[in-house]
């Protein structure tokens, strides 16, 4: 058994200053450690997967060799599996996992571990990451760190710790709760729009190319349609298309507005994928700041899979930022809602995330062209553009 601040500290020299999970009884002392540590970043995240993707905007915009720490609970690793797999393998994004063994072999344990617990191995390395077990033994902790660091490197990907039970010592907890913000009063603009005269999703892209600014901007376009259709329309170096982790680009937008706060970043996101991870509504309002805006490009449906409805009709998104904190959220079929969002405010301050849904109409144009960059390649592109490491 070793103590919290033996591991933690030998994390922090080597980069580790970024945490992000859900907790779990055996991460218990790590966790309060790190929480009542104010050197250190911890976020509270709604589930694994948005931990995994906010970890992944870290990296993205690090910057003298910061680095990420995701930590859950086994179970968790399924709530996992779409960033893991989509986001970071496929942009090298790396971060090391700490991933508690609930259900371990031959260790007691509640029903619902019984299955996840023998299989965590073979499915961390079905996912290729590397795991070994999380060091009980404080002479074993730097070896650990510097096989997982060594990985990263090479590779941008993730490296994965296996805690068993009883690897980390007691280590009581000042309850402290992230500060609560007051809810806002969301804001319409609906003026009752046929749906063919609709903005198309290329006339609200134009809008946003026209406001985000190369050299202080960085946007960030969700999986499908979005993305291909802005890099058709202008590929530039302050743009990322996320490819698969769909409901992932808030959580990726928060780390990078968190690491980045010289940055102004701009996730685009679509009803489909907003709906698939509401949970990060609630981190964003909670933990995002004035440099995080949040545009949704509702057309009710799955557009890139065949057009079938999703139910966003029956959701108000302005209604739901608003009450997750949200300094300011609206929502309408006025394509000016657009230039209202990404305008920087009159008096020059703002105190957090800013929210928009914007009704378009359903199509795309035919003959859209795919990236014909890889999403290595414009992760690199855009870390070399904002000077990350």
């Amino acid at each position: 058994m070793i103590e919290a601040e033996q591991f933690v500290e030998a994390a922090r020299r080597r980069g580790f200053t970024w945490y992000a999970g859900v907790p779990c009884s055996f991460l218990t002392p790590f966790i309060n450690y790190v929480l009542q540590n104010p050197t250190l970043r911890y976020v509270s995240a709604a589930n694994e997967g948005d931990a995994v993707a906010l970890i992944a905007g870290v990296a993205l915009g690090a910057r003298n060799g910061e680095r990420g720490i995701t930590m859950m609970q086994n179970s968790g690793l399924g709530n996992a599996v779409s960033p893991l797999t989509s986001l970071t393998w496929t942009f090298r994004l790396p971060q090391l996992l700490i991933v508690t063994w609930r259900g371990e072999p031959g260790v007691a344990d509640e029903p619902q571990h019984a299955l996840m617990g023998p299989i965590t191995p073979s499915l961390l390395e079905t996912m290729e990451i590397p795991w070994e077990p999380f060091p009980r033994d404080a002479q074993a902790i730097e070896a650990a760190l510097s096989r997982a660091v060594a990985h990263m490197d090479a590779t941008g990907r993730p490296y994965a710790l296996v805690m068993r039970k009883g690897s980390v010592a007691p280590y009581p907890l000042e309850e402290r709760v992230p500060a609560r913000t007051a809810a806002r009063v969301p804001q319409s603009r609906w003026h009752g729009t046929p749906h063919d005269a609709l903005p198309s999703r290329r006339e609200a892209l134009e809008r946003v190319i026209a406001h985000t600014p190369i050299d202080s901007t960085v946007v960030l376009a969700s999986t499908g349609f979005c993305g291909r259709e802005l890099y058709a329309l202008d590929d530039r170096p302050n743009q990322l298309y996320m490819v698969g982790s769909m409901g992932c680009v808030m959580p990726l937008a928060l780390g990078l507005a968190l690491a980045r706060p010289d940055l102004h970043v701009v996730a685009l996101d679509g009803d489909g994928a907003a709906l698939m991870r509401m949970g990060a509504f609630a981190t964003l309002g909670t933990y995002g700041g004035a440099n995080l805006t949040h545009l949704l490009l509702d057309n009710g449906s799955h557009d890139s899979t065949g057009g079938q409805a999703t139910v966003s009709a029956h959701v108000s998104f302005a209604g739901v930022a608003a009450a997750c904190g949200y300094t300011a959220a609206i929502e309408g079929d006025d394509l000016s809602l657009v230039d209202m969002l990404l305008a920087p405010p009159l008096d020059g301050t703002r105190s957090g995330p800013r929210f928009a849904r914007v009704t378009i109409k359903r199509g795309t144009p035919d003959g859209l062209p795919r990236p014909t960059i890889s999403p290595a390649d414009v992760k690199a592109r855009l870390m070399r553009h904002i000077g990350a490491a």
